[in-house]
């Protein structure tokens, strides 16, 4: 076992010195890092024997991978017991539409029942965990509040208290996590696109987020126990799951720091197909609250948008069907707008492309998509803001210097909450 355990550790620092080496998805080359960036997933001998003899339930999806293996063919192979699989948006294979319902099935590739824990169903049931002694969670992020795998963890993270079930996260570098930038969320405008109130850029990776859920008590009351905590390797080695409580341990990521630039080895879902879009994302993914599209059913979701009514001296596209949008916003009609791909990577929210989108267009009473009860709390590019501030700000003609200025406050309380549950070097 130790022999695999060496072999393995050289496969995989020699498959992330190359995805680090060369972007996968464009082909550009990236920055290399001193010594490599190795997630969670890859430190095996830290969390293998904690499954042993243990029947296991994985949370994953296509970027929960080890080198080119995924974690639980890996984990299998090492004779781990996975009984259950539990899916995000997007489900197991990372293939199925943003927002579309994906139901419980057996997974043809290994025989493992898969449980879709987005939709209606968002977290395991006390029947789902009765076969399971220890929990796995294993996801890559990129960094956006309204990308719901945060939203995702905390449900597990509470199936996990409710259940007395240890909970371990493999953490994973957050492409996004070399800055913290937007509107904080507002408590009215909670959603699964936002259940907490941090910024929409967060610059935390999945395994701080975890820790700061629970050290903020942010969880529902009724979930929250005072024996609930943080433990040592030691104490989880020790566990019994017919008596404990729970228990989180996380495995972090080796070299990393908040000032990496990580390039993802695998698109994270099927509208974030390369690093232009993972960049861009945090900035135009409001354009989902306005009839404007933002670039699903083109080569670069989110890199980018337009409308049929803005000038037609910008650049133009047609979106169309693709892999995980089978009918995109304003389908076959011809569109103008921008194309971000050649622009630099931003380190901040730009809000240009949104007040510019928003000055061109000549019909302003048509460009928010708006709800039947015209509630602000319904208008949906509020709930992807968290409050009804940047929309009103937009409609009086406010400059980006205006509006962001009008974050700062929150920001910065935000941030002295955030420094506490860092687990990596920070950028600032």
């Amino acid at each position: 076992m130790k022999k695999l355990f060496v072999l393995f550790t050289c496969f995989q620092i020699a498959i992330q010195v190359a995805a680090q080496t060369r972007n996968p998805q464009t082909g550009q080359k990236a920055n290399v890092e001193r010594l490599p960036i190795l997630p969670g997933a890859f430190q095996i001998n830290e969390y293998l024997p904690l499954l042993k003899g243990k029947r296991v339930g994985v949370f994953a999806n296509n970027t929960s991978i080890i080198g080119s293996s995924h974690l639980v063919d890996t984990l299998q192979k090492l004779g781990v017991t996975i009984a259950k699989i539990f899916g995000p948006e997007h489900g197991f294979r990372g293939k199925a539409d943003a927002g579309e319902q994906v139901d419980t099935y057996t997974d043809s590739a290994t025989g493992i029942k898969v449980v879709s824990l987005y939709g209606k169903k968002t977290k395991p049931s006390e029947a789902d965990l009765q076969d399971v002694d220890i929990l796995l969670f294993d996801i890559q992020d990129v960094g956006a509040r309204f990308y719901t795998y945060i939203s995702s963890l905390q449900e597990f993270l509470e199936s996990a208290i409710q259940n007395n079930k240890p909970l371990i996260v493999l953490d994973r570098p957050n492409p996004n996590g070399f800055y913290v930038d937007g509107p904080v969320l507002d408590s009215d405008y909670k959603s699964f696109v936002g259940m907490q109130p941090i910024p929409v850029v967060y610059g935390m990776t999945l395994g701080e987020y975890t820790e700061m859920l629970l050290g903020e008590q942010w969880l529902p009351q009724r979930i929250i126990r005072k024996q609930d905590k943080k433990i040592s390797l030691g104490e989880l080695l020790g566990f019994e799951a017919e008596n404990s409580n729970f228990k989180l341990y996380v495995v972090r990521c080796k070299n990393y720091t908040h000032k990496s630039r990580y390039i993802l080895p695998v698109k994270p879902s099927p509208n974030l197909p390369d690093m232009s879009c993972v960049y861009w994302y945090p900035s135009t993914c409001f354009f989902e609250g306005t009839y404007v599209t933002e670039g699903r059913g083109t080569e670069h979701p989110f890199a980018i948008f337009g409308h049929p009514a803005l000038p037609d001296t910008l650049f133009s596209f047609t979106p169309h069907p693709t892999e995980g949008i089978k009918d995109p916003k304003l389908n076959g009609r011809l569109c103008y707008g921008w194309d971000l791909t050649t622009q630099p990577t931003p380190d901040r929210i730009e809000l240009q492309w949104l007040i510019k989108a928003y000055k061109l267009f000549n019909n302003k009473d048509s460009f928010f998509i708006t709800p039947k009860s015209k509630l602000p709390t319904k208008y949906y590019f509020n709930i992807l803001a968290g409050n009804s501030e940047l929309m009103a700000q937009l409609e009086q003609g406010k400059t980006e210097d205006e509006i962001r200025q009008s974050w700062q406050p929150k920001l910065i309380a935000f941030k002295k909450i955030r420094k506490k549950y860092l687990l990596y070097p920070d950028f600032e």
